[in-house]
């Protein structure tokens, strides 16, 4: 009689074998998973329509291959331009910090670039904004500055309202003793319609607290965006 003889190590160094294998491939599918592209926002009928129509008031033909997709890629961006208003911008300030060693200086955050959409004619506007404030007691990671510019930003605007927008905001949730938004941008409904004049910028400035009552703090600031 012959006997097959298992040997217990070598038979569960089998199955972990097996088990490795599982989990690897379970493991490279999850990475698969993980590393995929996001879905694409569907772009409702009506709206891809709206862009067809467009397309032929500007004499277009969106029936040909180069424009096929145009209406839903059209639909997905302006989804991204405007996804300011699917947030609040002062979420980004709630979070702030006391202990600052006793600093009670100016933080400024300076040429932070932006873009938004004027709400008259939907063109591009680019720019560069540099926001300052006088903490009162705290502080808030710099970065947040950004996001509450981007915030207000990417939604359809005129440069005045955003650069009150970022002041107020900042003024209402932080409490400093001052706040300085100074705004700088170029606008696609002037440089590429009607007067068409290219290389022109837009500067827009909001003062609050002592920036707005004190001669000398509104020059500091100005001087240290680079406007003194």
């Amino acid at each position: 009689m012959n006997l097959i003889t298992l040997d217990f190590a070598s038979s569960q160094d089998s199955h972990d074998g097996c088990n490795d294998a599982s989990h690897s491939h379970a493991a490279a599918d999850s990475a698969v998973q993980r590393h995929a592209p996001p879905a694409k926002p569907a772009v409702p009928e009506q709206v891809q329509e709206a862009i067809r129509t467009l397309l032929r008031f500007a004499g277009e033909d969106p029936s040909r291959e180069g424009l096929i997709d145009t209406p839903a890629r059209v639909g997905r961006a302006w989804l991204e331009y405007c996804q300011g208003y699917r947030e609040d911008p002062s979420v980004h300030l709630t979070r702030t910090f006391e202990e600052v060693g006793g600093y009670d200086e100016i933080v400024l955050l300076r040429d932070i670039p932006f873009q938004s959409h004027c709400e008259h004619h939907m063109a591009p506007i680019t720019g560069k904004a540099s926001i300052a404030y006088l903490p009162n007691n705290r502080v808030v990671g710099i970065s947040k500055l950004a996001r509450v510019l981007h915030g207000y930003a990417r939604r359809l605007q005129v440069q005045e309202r955003l650069t009150a927008e970022v002041a107020q905001c900042i003024w209402d949730h932080l409490q400093p003793q001052g706040v300085a938004v100074v705004i700088e941008a170029q606008h696609g409904c002037m440089t590429g319609r009607g007067v068409c004049t290219p290389g022109v910028g837009m500067v827009t400035s909001r003062m609050l607290g002592c920036f707005l009552q004190d001669a000398s703090s509104r020059r500091e600031v100005m001087s240290l965006m680079g406007r003194g």
